[in-house]
């Protein structure tokens, strides 16, 4: 987390900060603090809103990891989660006698996000108690709406106006789900990704890893069709996402999943990708939608995801539709970070 005025004043611009002190160009980032992973290779920086219908105003960047860059072209759930929760603690928002909605907004989107936080007597816990699957210590809840998301990068929830589209991928057809909710999206069947007849608990195994390369190449025409980049090869590496959506194999879910973050297996499921995932399975004709039990299209949404259950919700608030999750977030520390030069061959 970085307040702007603090990069504004090292007098770098954030493209040029934030792969230094993140240990970027290094596959390890040991000299640094990135954690050598998409999930643990982000940022966010924020600052109070000057709007008075909003409390604070964030962007999302996904950092490097072997490449001295940053990607701004999507928002990140997870790292949303921390907006909101940064902003109690500092003081920006006042602290409700139960519960305190921070109202946030995504540049990267142009996404307004609600977040709610349990403030019980108008504090936050002392001792945060709430747990999600994949992590491993107790938080603070964070409940995170995101407000009409449907068509905030594209224009248009189903960017192609069809809920399947065919890509065409070294010359075989693939039937996909292009939705743009949360983050644009493409979404296939499990027969489609070629994990048909494999259990959901070896989708993101080897069976995968062997397929990663024409499902980044299935993800980079989807760019294409859906508007965001000229060519495969110009698409942003974090969007679209790539999502796997299943039926699921037994009544504890509605719907197995599996998501792709920069490339490789997400551990768990991107907020942004339960928001898409979620806005398709609310979508007739989508993959995720004919994936979904019957009946279950409707309220809560429980997704099998690697790291165990996830449940996902759609709501009315005062006439606008929310779309979200409960996350947890909890501050590890408040640090000083030391920038390195930048590397030789990054210098100019």
């Amino acid at each position: 987390m970085f307040e702007r005025e603090h990069i504004e004043g090292t007098g770098l611009t954030a493209d040029q900060l934030l792969p230094r002190v993140y240990g970027s160009p290094d596959l390890r980032q040991i000299d640094g603090v990135g954690g050598a992973t998409s999930t643990t290779s982000k940022a966010v920086i924020l600052e109070p809103s000057a709007d008075a219908d909003l409390d604070v105003v964030y962007t999302f960047a996904q950092v490097g990891i072997e490449e001295f860059t940053v990607d701004w072209g999507s928002n990140c759930g997870n790292c949303s989660a921390t907006a909101g929760l940064y902003a109690l603690e500092r003081g920006w928002v006042q602290l409700a006698d139960d519960v305190t909605y921070v109202r946030t907004f995504n540049t990267n989107s142009g996404q307004k996000v609600v977040q709610r936080v349990p403030t019980p007597g108008g504090a936050l816990p002392a001792e945060p108690s709430a747990v999600i699957p994949g992590t491993v210590y107790p938080g603070h809840e964070v409940g995170l709406g995101f407000v009409d998301p449907g068509g905030k990068t594209t224009g248009k929830l189903l960017p192609t106006g069809s809920g399947i589209d065919v890509l065409t991928v070294d010359g075989v057809d693939y039937p996909v789900s292009i939705v743009d909710a949360g983050a644009p999206s493409v979404i296939l069947s499990p027969e489609t990704a070629g994990l048909a007849g494999l259990p959901h608990a070896e989708w993101a195994g080897a069976a995968i890893t062997e397929k990663l390369s024409v499902l980044d190449k299935i993800r980079r025409a989807g760019a294409v069709a859906m508007g965001m980049t000229p060519t495969p090869e110009a698409a942003e590496r974090a969007v679209p996402k790539l999502g796997i959506a299943g039926p699921a194999e037994d009544e504890d879910a509605d719907i197995e999943v599996l998501m792709l973050s920069m490339g490789k297996p997400h551990p768990a499921m991107p907020i942004t990708g339960s928001v898409a995932m979620t806005m398709a399975v609310l979508t007739e004709g989508t993959v995720p939608h004919q994936a979904v039990k019957p009946g279950r299209t409707t309220g809560k949404l429980r997704f099998r995801t690697p790291a165990g259950i996830i449940v996902t919700f759609a709501d009315d608030f005062g006439g606008e539709l929310i779309v979200g999750a409960d996350r947890t977030a909890r501050t590890l520390a408040d640090a000083t970070l030391y920038i390195p030069d930048a590397p030789l061959e990054y210098a100019a």
